[in-house]
């Protein structure tokens, strides 16, 4: 396996949007194996979580304490985010978890981990519905990812 495609499978697997989303069906397009797309999708939509972990709730803390015209539109956000996923807050892990899962761009590791962030999820009780959530997504995208191969013929 090339390092040129291992290391753009694990990038676009890293970024918010794509996720894994992205690099599974990039993966199977650059023709490396199924087995291959699935481990380094899930492997670089796992890279970025210790520090998103970490970083959020700082974030969060520092955009709270913003002034001006900053610090309002980002409180603001912040609480747009609390009560778009106010239900998630009651499930903990298994409602990140379920949030991840969606196979759907503005779902994954990246807002899973804000909103565990601003719902006040502690980063140790978040990651479990995190990962969980990506292996689950990873087995939606994949099995979609293979459908579409084969009924293009490919």
């Amino acid at each position: 396996m090339p390092w040129g495609k291992i290391l753009l499978v694990l990038g676009v697997s890293a970024i918010p949007v794509s996720e894994l989303r992205g690099g599974i069906p990039l993966a199977l397009a650059l023709g490396l194996s199924p087995q291959a797309a699935f481990f380094l999708a899930l492997l670089g939509n796992l890279l970025p979580l210790p520090f998103l972990l970490f970083l959020f709730p700082k974030m969060v803390r520092a955009v709270e304490k913003l002034p001006g015209r900053a610090g309002r539109a980002g409180r603001a956000y912040l609480a747009w985010q609390a009560r778009r996923h106010e239900a998630l807050a009651k499930w903990g892990p298994l409602g990140l978890a379920a949030l991840v899962a969606v196979p759907l761009p503005g779902t994954g590791v990246w807002t899973g981990a804000l909103v565990a962030a601003v719902l006040g999820i502690p980063p140790r009780r978040a990651w479990p519905g995190l990962v969980l959530g990506a292996v689950l997504a990873g087995v939606l995208v994949f099995s979609a990812s293979l459908w579409g191969l084969r009924f293009l013929g490919h």
